[in-house]
């Protein structure tokens, strides 16, 4: 399976490097996303290199990741995500889903909502989670606010709880520079908090994208990081 999975990654990558693009907005290297839709026929590819993990001493690893968007009209993009777990072999997570954005004036607001997929056979059903979505544009800076709630059957036990998270962006010259604070709650589990920096960094056709998360709350991971790249083309 990991072979195949490699396949599939490896042609969308080799189809975007040869493809006629043009630079990707955000959002991965973040967990934050924007109150904002991309052009009909228009696809987004990122490719994630590696996200690491560490928490209490141990490291995990997702590698490779992937997100697909495409703009659908109508103020609407369907969106993906997909990731794979080097330590096992199989797929770690995978989502499909749409969203809807106001046009993109000085303020845009929108909704995501996502279907929690299985990937395992110990998954036993799935899932769904939705967020409302905030933009404020005031050039050169640009805050994104996010919320939300999900529910997952997928594992023994299932999983209900909320997400938040307020991502600041500042652009200057072919570099975007960002700091977020992400927060999340299972349950009545402890509620954990990251916050850190991230960059994107045009160069040509692609995006280079990175950021580190520090945990703030005790049951919050010690450190997240995370390396992308990305690309867009017109389908239609």
């Amino acid at each position: 399976m990991a072979t195949a999975l490699s396949r599939v990654l490896g042609a969308l990558a080799a189809a975007a490097i040869v493809a006629f693009a043009a630079a990707a907005p955000a959002f991965p290297p973040y967990r934050s996303t924007d109150a904002e839709v991309i052009p009909a026929g228009l696809v987004e590819l990122r490719l994630g290199f590696v996200r690491l993990e560490r928490e209490d001493g141990d490291s995990e690893s997702s590698s490779p990741l992937l997100r697909v968007n495409l703009g659908i009209g109508h103020d609407l993009e369907l969106v993906s995500e997909l990731e794979h777990r080097p330590e096992t072999g199989r797929l770690g997570d995978a989502a499909v889903g749409i969203k809807w954005a106001s046009a993109p004036e000085r303020v845009s607001v929108g909704v995501e909502t996502l279907a929690l997929l299985p990937v395992t056979s110990d998954h036993s059903g799935a899932g769904v989670e939705s967020q409302l979505l905030a933009t404020v544009r005031r050039d050169p800076f640009r805050l994104h606010a996010n919320a939300g709630g999900f529910y997952d059957a997928r594992p023994s036990e299932s999983e209900r709880g909320w997400r938040a998270s307020l991502l600041g962006e500042w652009e200057r010259g072919r570099a975007r520079v960002g700091a977020e604070l992400f927060a999340r709650q299972v349950g009545g589990e402890s509620v954990r908090v990251q916050a850190g920096p991230g960059v994107i960094v045009s160069v040509g056709a692609f995006d280079v994208r990175a950021s580190f998360h520090a945990g703030l709350t005790a049951d919050a991971p010690d450190l997240t990081a995370t390396l992308w790249i990305s690309t867009e083309w017109q389908l239609w």
